[in-house]
C-alpha cells in the first residue's frame, strides 16, 4: 500500500473513531436541554392527558424540563410534519395516534412527509378503545341503535373529531357491519363529546379517556367500547361485538416516535426511558385510570406494530371508499 494510501485510511479510521466517540457522548450526555413533546391536539382529551403523564415523568427522570407542544389541525397531521421537519437530535418528539402515520397514508394520494420513512419509533405507549355513546334517553343497547337507524336511515348523525380520526373510521366500519345510514358530522380536534351533549347528534364513537367523566356524572350513556375486549378501565361496559354486532373491533393507541436519522445512542436512551416509565407501577396504574392499556414495546415491536396498523386501516378504507384529495 502507498504511504499516501496509508495516510487516507489512517485518516478515515480517526474520523469514524471521533463520530463513534461522538455519538457515544450525545448519548451519554442527552438531554442537555428542554425536550418538545409534540401533540396533534389541544390541550384536553385524551392523547393531551398521555402526554402530560409521560412527559412529567420523563421531566423527573432526566432533570430537563420536557415541554408539551399542542399543535392541534388537519387530525394530527400538522403536529407530525412539524416533527418529521425536525432536527433529528432527539430534542423533538411526536407523541402520535393513529391518524397521521397509520390512516390518512391510506385516505391522500399526497402528504407532506413520508409516514414510514420519516419517523423512528420509539414505543407503543398504549392501546385505547373508543366507546360508543348515546344520551340517557337514547338507544340502551348496540341492539336497540341498530333498530333505530334502520327505521328512520339518514336521520341519525355522529360526531368525529374530525375526517380520517380513528373514531371517524369506527363509525364507518359500525355503519357497513350493522348495515345503517348515519351521517357523519366532523368537529375539529377532540369535540366530538360537546355536540352530543347539547343535543347536535344522537351518537359518538369517543376516545374513552374524555368521556369516563360524563358517563360517571351519568350525563352519557355507554352502550359500548370498540375493541375486542373490555377495556380496564370501565370493565362493566361490553363490547360492541358482544352488544349486537359480532365480530366489531377497533382498537386505537398511542405512541412516540423521533424525527427518522435521529443517533442510534440517543434513541435507544429515549426507549430505554420510556419503557422504564411506562412500566412503572404509578404510570401504569395512573395510565389504567384515564382508560388506556400499557404495552411499553420496544422500537423494533412498534415498527411491526404500524405496519399492521397500516395494511388495516387501508383495508377499511377501501371498504367504506373513503379519500381525501
Amino acid at each position: 500500500m502507498k504511504w499516501s494510501s496509508r495516510i487516507a485510511v489512517t485518516a478515515l479510521l480517526a474520523a469514524a473513531g471521533m463520530l463513534a466517540h461522538a455519538a457515544t457522548f450525545a448519548a451519554e450526555s442527552y438531554p442537555t436541554r428542554p425536550v418538545r413533546f409534540v401533540v396533534g391536539f389541544p390541550p384536553v382529551g385524551s392523547i393531551d392527558t398521555i402526554a402530560r403523564i409521560v412527559g412529567q415523568k420523563l421531566t423527573e427522570t432526566w432533570g430537563q424540563q420536557v415541554v408539551i407542544d399542542n399543535r392541534p389541525g388537519a387530525a394530527g397531521n400538522i403536529a407530525a410534519e412539524l416533527v418529521a421537519r425536525a432536527t433529528p437530535d432527539g430534542y423533538t418528539l411526536l407523541l402520535a395516534s393513529p391518524g397521521p402515520l397509520t390512516i390518512t397514508p391510506n385516505l391522500k394520494r399526497y402528504m407532506s412527509f413520508d409516514p414510514e420513512k420519516d419517523f423512528a419509533p420509539l414505543t407503543l405507549v398504549a392501546t385505547t378503545t373508543a366507546v360508543l355513546l348515546t344520551l340517557p334517553s337514547g338507544p340502551a343497547s348496540v341492539k336497540d341503535l341498530i333498530e333505530l337507524a334502520k327505521a328512520k336511515p339518514g336521520r341519525l348523525n355522529y360526531a368525529s373529531s374530525g375526517y380520517g380520526s380513528s373514531n371517524h373510521l369506527a363509525a364507518e366500519l359500525f355503519k357497513i357491519m350493522a348495515g345503517v345510514n348515519i351521517v357523519h358530522v366532523p368537529y375539529k380536534g377532540a369535540g366530538q363529546v360537546m355536540p352530543l351533549l347539547s343535543g347536535e347528534v344522537q351518537i359518538t364513537f369517543s376516545p374513552i379517556i374524555p368521556a369516563l367523566p360524563h358517563l360517571r356524572s351519568g350525563k352519557f350513556r355507554a352502550i359500548g367500547v370498540t375493541s375486542g375486549k373490555r377495556t380496564l378501565a370501565a370493565p362493566d361496559i361490553p363490547t360492541i361485538a358482544e352488544s349486537g354486532l359480532p365480530d366489531y373491533e377497533i382498537n386505537s393507541w398511542y405512541g412516540i416516535v423521533a424525527p427518522a436519522h435521529i443517533p442510534r445512542s440517543v434513541l435507544d436512551k429515549l426507549s430505554d426511558a420510556l419503557i422504564s416509565i411506562i412500566r412503572a407501577q404509578d404510570v401504569h396504574e395512573r395510565l389504567v385510570r384515564e382508560g388506556a392499556d400499557p404495552v411499553a414495546s420496544t422500537p423494533a415491536e412498534f415498527a411491526a406494530h404500524l405496519r399492521a396498523e397500516r395494511a388495516k386501516w387501508a383495508k377499511l378504507v377501501k371498504a367504506a371508499q373513503l379519500k381525501i384529495e
